[in-house]
C-alpha cells in the first residue's frame, strides 16, 4: 500500500457518525489532512428499547474514541485547515484551493 501519496478529507457539520470515526482514525495516525468545518460529533451507538407503556427508552450500547483517545461525542472533529471560501454550492476544488 502506498501511505506516501498525499490524503486530504473534506468534511463538514454533516460529516457524522462511521465517517468521524475514519476521519478520526486517519487524523490520528497523521495520514490524512482534514480539511473544511468541525464535524457533527455523533460518537454514541444507541439502540431505543420499545417498553410495555408504548414508550420507549435510548441505551447507549458504545462510545466510539479515537485512536489517540479522543471522544468525539456532542465535539465532533476539528479539522487541521480550514477553508476561507466553501459554500454548499462549491465543487471541492473550491474548498480545497489554496490548501494544498
Amino acid at each position: 500500500s502506498d501511505t506516501i501519496v498525499p490524503l486530504y478529507l473534506l468534511v463538514d457539520r454533516k460529516t457524522a457518525s462511521a465517517s468521524e470515526i475514519l476521519t478520526a482514525a486517519l487524523q490520528d495516525n497523521h495520514r490524512a489532512t482534514v480539511i473544511g468545518e468541525t464535524t457533527f460529533g455523533k460518537g454514541r451507538i444507541q439502540n431505543v428499547q420499545e417498553l410495555q407503556d408504548g414508550s420507549g427508552i435510548a441505551v447507549t450500547k458504545a462510545k466510539y474514541i479515537t485512536p489517540d483517545g479522543r471522544d468525539i461525542h456532542g465535539v465532533g472533529i476539528k479539522p487541521n485547515k480550514i477553508p476561507k471560501v466553501c459554500g454548499p454550492n462549491d465543487s471541492a476544488a473550491t474548498c480545497i484551493s489554496g490548501l494544498i
